[in-house]
């Protein structure tokens, strides 16, 4: 059989290799229009940033090392720019000219292209994306010759990698964001954490404004924003977004939605003897069920191994599980990752659910170096199926999501997370592990023991409820809710009649500093007839989601 891979890196080379493992008389030909077959895209911000010193580290194998290994016929600088599945041949754009190539089984793995937004200005030489080691290699050279400012054009992963890079590097930074944060897929509360880390690093965040222009200035250029400031700029990162780079396939007639190519549950195209795989395809989310491509390394490499067993093992072959965008991203001292659906997904996808916040710490207390975790884990309302989780901190983030999408992929509720066996020791957990009191929480939520209210509702519950600050005075002094009764938790039971008094019939809405003692509060509360909720997260969530308001707000005592 005669298997051709057009694409490399990630899901191509991944097809390729399970391929010879599982067919050693198999011919096997990867297509690569660039230089280089199989690098760690992902390491690319790190060789800029300096982390990284030697760009031969970013060279995960070459063609010779692929061929004396493998033995995979791997051809560089080969563009595939045609498709005819009745021949069952591709047009080729090679060093020596335009060739045809045949095959038995095809594999797309096209990979995706920066999206370059319509602004004047975009073609600058200053202006570049970080998606190959020749970028890389030229943002480098930049940085070596000089430069001062830098603009990073998008504040998603690759966005902020980069500008912690350049940071790290020396620069002046500024991020320009359309978005109204940083991290779009991340929620709000939490993205407010990272865009306070990133001014730590004394990165500038443009958030909610476009760039509209680029402009040449003093022998550099300057980036214009929609709200007539300008910035200027000795590089440009260009991180707006990719896209299915499928144009030559579509218009062989390869079946696309939105630019991305569909496929079967083992990555079959709509051509005969065609198979796809990586960011040019378009996946299943495994949460919302909404059509998307997912643009990462993971669920690539793991797609092109089981494509291999498809075309080679088709009785044996697994189907290619629909992706729940696990992703992690290191800002600073913080670490922010996520898994499944965010709020957002969740509503378009008119699903019901519930929201949890929690902040506990991601080792023992009393144990040195202990700090919180910032997390948020959203549930089915109906029977708390898991339905994605959210992080932000300084350590322990990537356990707890990855346990979190290990518990979303086995399809656990809730409520089965406080019984999961994780390892306990003073320096790494805590007896009740985060991803168990998130159980915990979710269960209470569930079978009402605990009610919940939400932070973007405050000024509604302002309105028409008494809100009770279970915090002791010295933390109410810090910043409070003006208005809100303060009693501490401990002091409640003696003091109802005060609450009853204060409240004359209205609701009662409870907060503290992260959950804990307003939980507490809580049941005290209703056990003696209060309609009573809780501030999911308490006053740490509060902040995070107010955000810039918070200060003006907050009334700060003497």
């Amino acid at each position: 059989m005669k298997i051709v891979i057009v694409g490399g890196v990630a899901g191509g080379m991944s097809c390729a290799a399970r391929a010879r493992r599982l067919d050693e008389a198999a011919e096997i030909v990867v297509l690569e229009r660039g230089e280089h077959v199989s690098f760690a895209n992902c390491g690319l911000p790190y060789y800029v940033g300096g982390e990284i010193t030697d760009p031969g580290a970013l060279l995960v194998q070459t063609p010779a090392s692929l061929r004396a290994a493998l033995d995979l016929d791997v051809r560089t600088r080969h563009d595939v720019t045609g498709l005819d599945a009745d021949r069952k041949v591709v047009t080729v754009n090679t060093p020596d000219g335009v060739a045809e190539l045949d095959y038995d089984a095809l594999v797309l793995a096209p990979g995706a292209r920066a999206v370059v937004p319509p602004i004047p200005g975009i073609d600058s030489p200053r202006v570049r994306t970080l998606r190959t080691v020749d970028d890389a290699l030229a943002l480098r050279d930049g940085v070596e010759a000089g430069a001062r400012d830098a603009v990073v054009l998008g504040a998603g992963f690759i966005g902020l990698e980069a500008a912690e890079a350049l940071a790290h590097q020396g620069l002046n930074v500024t991020i320009v964001e359309l978005a109204p944060h940083v991290l779009p897929p991340l929620e709000s509360e939490l993205a407010t954490l990272v865009t306070a880390e990133l001014a730590a690093l004394g990165i500038d965040v443009r958030a909610g404004v476009a760039a509209t222009a680029i402009e040449p200035e003093g022998g550099r250029d300057a980036v214009v924003l929609a709200d007539g400031s300008r910035v200027p700029a000795d590089l440009i990162v260009l991180s707006v977004g990719v896209r299915p780079d499928t144009a030559a396939f579509e218009a062989a007639g390869v079946a696309c939605e939105r630019g991305a190519m569909l496929v079967d549950a083992h990555g079959r195209t709509s051509l005969e003897g065609v198979w796809a795989v990586g960011d040019a395809t378009a996946s299943v989310d495994a949460v919302t069920e909404a059509v998307r491509p997912v643009a990462l390394a993971g669920p690539a490499n793991r797609a092109g191994r089981l494509v291999a067993d498809a075309i080679l093992r088709p009785e044996q072959a697994r189907p290619i599980p629909a992706p729940l965008g696990t992703a992690i991203v290191r800002v600073g001292s913080l670490t922010a990752a996520l898994t499944g659906a965010n709020r957002a997904a969740l509503d378009a996808a008119g699903l019901e659910y519930v929201t949890l916040h929690l902040h506990p710490n991601q080792h023992a207390g009393y144990y040195p170096g202990a700090t919180q975790i910032h997390l948020v884990v959203d549930v089915r309302a109906q029977d708390g199926l898991l339905l994605g989780a959210q992080a932000v901190g300084t350590d322990g983030v990537d356990k707890r999501i990855d346990v979190l999408a290990t518990a979303m992929r086995g399809g656990l509720s809730v409520t089965d997370l406080i019984d999961l066996d994780l390892s306990y020791s003073p320096p790494y957990g805590q007896a009740k592990d985060p991803v168990n009191l998130a159980g915990m929480v979710g269960e209470n939520v569930l079978n009402q023991t605990l009610r919940l209210w939400y932070a973007e509702d405050l000024d509604a519950v302002r309105e028409e409820t008494l809100l009770l600050d279970a915090r002791s005075a010295t933390e109410v002094a810090t910043g409070a809710i003006p208005g809100a009764l303060n009693i501490p938790h401990t002091q409640l039971r003696e003091r109802l009649d005060e609450v009853r008094a204060a409240a004359g019939g209205r609701p009662v809405r409870v907060l503290c500093a992260s959950g804990v003692r307003s939980a507490i509060a809580h049941r005290v509360l209703t056990q003696a007839g209060f309609d009573s909720a809780s501030l999911s997260g308490g006053m740490l969530t509060l902040r995070a989601t107010l955000g810039d308001r918070a200060t003006a707000l907050l009334a700060v005592g003497a």
